[in-house]
């Protein structure tokens, strides 16, 4: 029995021993089958990252996405802020009278719908237009679409156009249909047509025009508000209850839609202008909108003569500046007693410049321009006319630029010389509009009729060597009518050949080849004359090789006292280092330290 017992006990053990080996393996490979599973879950995380970072240097490299982007100072801008503006005015003129005459909300109840919604979208798309203008950072306009976005939530204007687009026409199934009141936060895009106003201001041709168109409208407005206040402020006394509100609704002719508005609006022109008389108020609710209504049209009345004072002021200022420099011209051949012919020929002269638009000053208009902005500008108005001259023909873009800036403009009168045979020949002339004649000295006959695009005096500014004429004028040269000239003088023609000597050389030889071909060169060498201009050329240029001789010495004796204060510097470190303190006792010990420095010093230059 003893042993029977003994082998059941060791058939358990047996079992358990098989159960916890078969269940330690299970385990094992649960185990094992866990961290296949991890190390799986964890290398796809790792081809995860890696895409990630894979992507993220893709665009790194592409850099950020750009986008279709409306440029704020583009026209597409300009023609949405046109498009938007029209809804915005339509808000702002049909809301107030559509909560103020029952009638008109009521009777085009559709229309109104169809418009109100119309503009809701108009609203909609200009958020969508706002996240997709650009703006300037560090110069360049930004395209990314993120940053665009980002900063278009993050401004004060997402906050007003969120709440100019919330749906409050749910109200209209609590309160009915006849409140459309409830619409007043679509009246907060205003700032859209203030932007659309300026932006037309600047761009238009006739800027005062615009002003006054503007401050008519804003007039227009504050009346029609005022006038629509004034029929429901009415309607909440009481229709005819006293002689100042607006008359009882029995009476036919007032009880129409039309006379309504038209006689709300005609009280308060009255009344916001101050023209006209008005019945007196008798309650005290009637006197205090009375007041209110008194305050703002003194303020409309102020405004009104200010910007009007203002627009007429700027409209005129040109002209009363020409007409003081008149009058001072008047003033001064009276007083000198100049005859009249020569009177009546400089205020005709005058008349013309101001008939014909030509008394501005070109340097002075452009003068607040940059210089690129000023060179585009003469180019685009001189270039061509440059270009017809011989000389100018083939010359680099630079020069032609700077000349064209030198460029003066100037008008003579019929019968008036532009140079006579014999003068100095300071300036070159280029016709640009009118007829000059050569004349003999008999100043009747003529030879040669010069029209638009001639010129001539090129050749004496040039003041060419060898020329027989030197620079001088070799004709003479009327203005039969009315001429307008462009002058280039030379002291301008030189100033801008500084820079560029081989076109100095270059025109230099295209005039010895216009004289030659003349007969006007002298040849011989004996003949020929000093050039003053060539001396002044070499004076000029032994002055600024001194000028720059004397700069370069002084930076040389600047640097060799910072040399020295520097050694006097290191010396006194290296007493200080090394503990010698020397005591002046005498004048031996002085002499022994200045001969110790001294060798100091020219060790140190060595190094």
């Amino acid at each position: 029995m003893f042993r029977y017992f003994a082998v059941l006990s060791y058939r358990k053990k047996e079992k358990k021993e098989k159960k916890e080996k078969t269940e330690k393996n299970q385990k094992d490979e649960k185990e094992k089958e866990n961290e296949k599973e991890k190390e799986k879950e964890k290398e796809k995380e790792k081809e995860k990252e890696k895409e990630k970072e894979k992507e993220k240097e893709k665009e790194k490299k592409e850099g950020p996405k750009e986008v279709f982007v409306i440029n704020p100072a583009g026209l597409l801008y300009y023609q949405w802020l046109l498009i938007i503006t029209i809804p915005v005015m339509y808000n702002w003129t049909a809301i107030i009278a559509r909560a103020c005459f029952e009638e008109l909300q009521h009777n085009y109840l559709l229309i109104w719908f169809l418009l109100d919604y119309t503009s809701d979208l108009l609203y909609l798309a200009d958020m969508a237009f706002r996240a997709r203008t650009g703006y300037l950072e560090q110069g360049l306009l930004v395209k990314d679409e993120n940053l665009l976005l980002q900063r278009y939530k993050d401004s004060l204007q997402f906050r007003i156009d969120v709440i100019s687009m919330l749906p409050t026409d749910i109200f209209y199934l609590v309160l009915g249909l006849d409140y459309p009141e409830i619409r007043i936060n679509k009246l907060l895009r205003l700032n859209r047509m203030f932007e659309f106003f300026t932006i037309s201001e600047t761009m238009t041709n006739y800027p005062n025009i615009f002003r006054i168109c503007t401050l008519i409208m804003y007039i227009i407005i504050i009346i029609h508000w005022n006038a629509c206040l004034y029929f429901s402020f009415s309607k909440a006394i009481g229709f005819g209850s006293d002689a100042w509100v607006y008359p009882s609704l029995a009476e036919d002719e007032f009880g129409e839609l039309m006379r309504k508005y038209s006689f709300s609006l005609y009280w308060s022109t009255l009344t916001l202008t101050t023209i006209g008389e008005t019945p007196s108020p008798e309650l005290d609710s009637e006197f205090l909108f009375h007041v209110v209504d008194f305050l703002v049209g003194v303020l409309i009345f102020a405004t009104i003569v200010g910007n009007i004072a203002t627009m007429i002021s700027n409209m005129n200022a040109a002209q009363a500046q020409f007409q003081a420099r008149i009058d001072n011209i008047k003033q001064y051949m009276h007083a000198r007693h100049v005859s009249k012919d020569l009177e009546i020929r400089v205020i005709k002269w005058f008349d013309f410049l101001w008939t014909n638009k030509k008394a501005q000053d070109e340097r002075e208009v452009l003068r607040y321009l940059p210089d690129k902005l000023r060179a585009e500008i003469g180019m685009n108005v001189h270039l061509d006319t440059l270009k017809k001259v011989r000389i100018f023909a083939d010359c680099e873009a630079g020069l032609l630029i700077e000349l064209v800036l030198k460029l003066r403009p100037q008008v003579f009168s019929p019968g008036d010389y532009i140079c006579r045979k014999g003068d100095i020949g300071r300036e070159m002339y280029i016709i640009k509009d009118g007829k000059l004649a050569v004349v003999a000295d008999d100043g009747v006959t003529q030879f040669v009729v010069l029209g638009d695009g001639s010129y001539f005096g090129e050749i004496s500014i040039l003041n060419i060597k060898g020329s027989k004429a030197g620079n001088r004028r070799t004709a003479n040269i009327r203005s039969i009518g009315y001429s307008d000239l462009f002058c280039l003088s030379k002291d301008d023609l030189m100033e801008a050949l500084t820079e560029y000597p081989e076109a100095k050389a270059m025109l230099e030889e295209k005039g010895r080849q216009i004289l030659l071909k003349d007969g006007l060169l002298e040849l011989d060498p004996a003949k020929l004359k000093p050039d003053e201009r060539d001396l002044e050329d070499r004076v000029n240029r032994v002055y600024n090789t001194m000028q720059i001789m004397q700069t370069k010495v002084k930076k040389l004796l600047a640097e060799r006292e910072e040399t020295q204060k520097e050694i006097k510097r290191r010396i006194a470190q290296i007493e200080r280092f090394a503990g010698e303190v020397v005591e002046d006792e005498d004048e031996e010990e002085e002499m022994e330290k200045k001969e110790e420095t001294e060798d100091l010093s020219s060790k140190l230059k060595m190094f």
